[in-house]
């Protein structure tokens, strides 16, 4: 708490010691008048400094205790004033934010005459998400007179909380999560369920192998077993949270609100998204679509070891535990222990369930690795292994944007590159497990797309 002079209290002082200072001949008169004129800005100054550090008593300022925010998306924050005392009419505020969330530093709030508590919006946007903490507010407040300017930090404890921005990915995907909508039809299901459901009369049609025979033994006539689609079976998403998937991808594009707040080249590096950010976002879109279709969703995260692990259920508290757990996680620079992982699996999931796996399989080395320990559980379990396509990795004559020698290097190493994820593919497939590289736009619809495609075919 400080109390600092005001550009008018500068201004007035070179207005009146100046003139002052030049009248002053040695005439007994003049020399009075300029006594008495100095007094009196002296005691101007120093009454108004006495009330000015008085000036923010009665004023509060509360924030709600935990925001929650999506990354890349404006929003607004409701700041609480309180002006117990009615005087102040004119606050100029300022909040600490990181440098994780974009804001204006400082906003000049009019409060209401007659009204002892008020609210206004504060601006904001989100470049990364995780946790993060606001811990100060800074208040300013002019004197009276305006000769001073009373300056107070105020500690405070506020949790913002930015989660990944799913709205590209739900709006595409909304035909999905609404049920019952007009215009709408049922999946068609493959086979006839696996489920044993009830009981029933035969009926002329019914195959031979549904009867059961020891009800019809009993009973006396044609008893036929009816089966049902099964619909709560098991959903993982195992998250290469290591090394590799910290690179960076595709970034946002400028917009006019970002050339206005930061300048282009500080933007574009806090819009990058990393690959690790891209799988978050796939599994938590993974999760809305395993909870649509009546299926339980959990998470496994892993590094150099396992990292988090939530066990597949539903609903949305179940929902809002899987996105906790991800959205403040941050990738290691550790390369990833596929044997820990696949050993974790086998002795922690023993029901079979889907296991799709995000990871990153363009090292050679890790590509081994991970091919040597799958079969530990791919006989249990079914095992999909999805990958965002590295940029470049295509055949070298399958783009005609080769220009320069540079470029036809450029161009060979994306060749090597693809040759060696197609080999990894062929692998991956005589272990009986799929494989797909996936454009990184485009990457929860086709995830999902999958996900329907086993579904119908019944293959869990």
């Amino acid at each position: 708490m400080k109390i600092v002079p005001n550009s008018r209290l500068l201004f007035w002082t070179g207005m009146m010691l100046l003139p002052l200072a030049f009248m002053a001949t040695g005439s007994p008169i003049i020399d009075t008048l300029s006594f008495i004129f100095f007094a009196v800005l002296l005691i101007l100054v120093l009454i108004d400094a006495f009330l000015a550090s008085k000036g923010l008593q009665g004023i509060s300022v509360q924030l709600p205790e935990v925001i929650c925010l999506s990354k890349g998306r404006e929003a607004n924050i409701e700041i609480y004033i309180s002006n117990d005392r009615l005087q102040i009419k004119r606050l100029r505020l300022g909040l600490s934010f990181p440098p994780q969330i974009y804001s204006h530093m400082d906003q000049i709030v009019s409060l209401p005459k007659e009204e002892p508590c008020s609210s206004f919006l504060w601006p904001c946007r989100a470049l990364k998400q995780g946790r993060f903490i606001l811990n100060r507010c800074y208040m300013e407040v002019d004197s009276p007179l305006g000769f001073w300017t009373k300056r107070s930090i105020f500690p405070m404890r506020t949790e913002i909380r930015v989660y990944p921005n799913l709205i590209a990915e739900h709006r595409i995907l909304s035909a999905l999560f609404t049920r019952k909508q007009p215009g709408l039809h049922s999946q068609r299901q493959l086979g006839k369920g696996r489920d044993f459901e009830q009981l029933r009369e035969y009926i002329p049609g019914d195959s031979f192998e549904d009867i059961h025979w020891k009800a019809t033994a009993k009973r006396g006539y044609p008893i036929t077993k009816v089966f049902q689609i099964e619909r709560t079976q098991q959903v993982y998403m195992i998250i290469d949270a290591s090394r590799l998937s910290a690179r960076k991808i595709n970034h946002f594009h400028v917009d006019e609100y970002a050339v206005k707040s930061h300048s282009k080249k500080q933007y574009n590096e806090a819009f990058y998204d990393t690959i690790f950010e891209r799988f978050v976002r796939a599994a938590l879109t993974m999760s809305m679509a395993a909870q649509n279709q009546g299926d339980l969703f959990g998470i496994l995260t892993f590094s150099e070891q396992v990292q988090g692990f939530i066990k597949a259920k539903n609903g949305k508290a179940h929902f809002n535990a899987c996105r906790d757990m991800l959205f403040t996680l941050e990738p290691k620079s550790a390369s990833p222990d596929f044997s820990e992982v696949f050993t974790f699996i086998g002795n922690r999931i023993r029901k079979r369930a889907l296991l799709i796996f995000l990871t990153n399989l363009d090292d050679p080395v890790l590509s081994e690795s991970f091919i040597r320990n799958i079969d530990s559980i791919n006989k249990r379990h079914l095992l999909l292994i999805n990958m965002i396509n590295p940029k470049g990795a295509r055949p070298v004559f399958s783009s005609s944007n080769v220009n320069s020698v540079d470029d036809l290097y450029v161009a060979l190493g994306g060749q090597l590159i693809w040759e060696s994820l197609r080999e990894t593919g062929k692998i991956l497939k005589r272990h009986g497990t799929g494989f797909s590289l996936l454009d990184s736009e485009k990457m929860c619809i086709q995830m999902v797309s999958q996900y329907l495609d086993i579904k119908q075919r019944q293959m869990l």
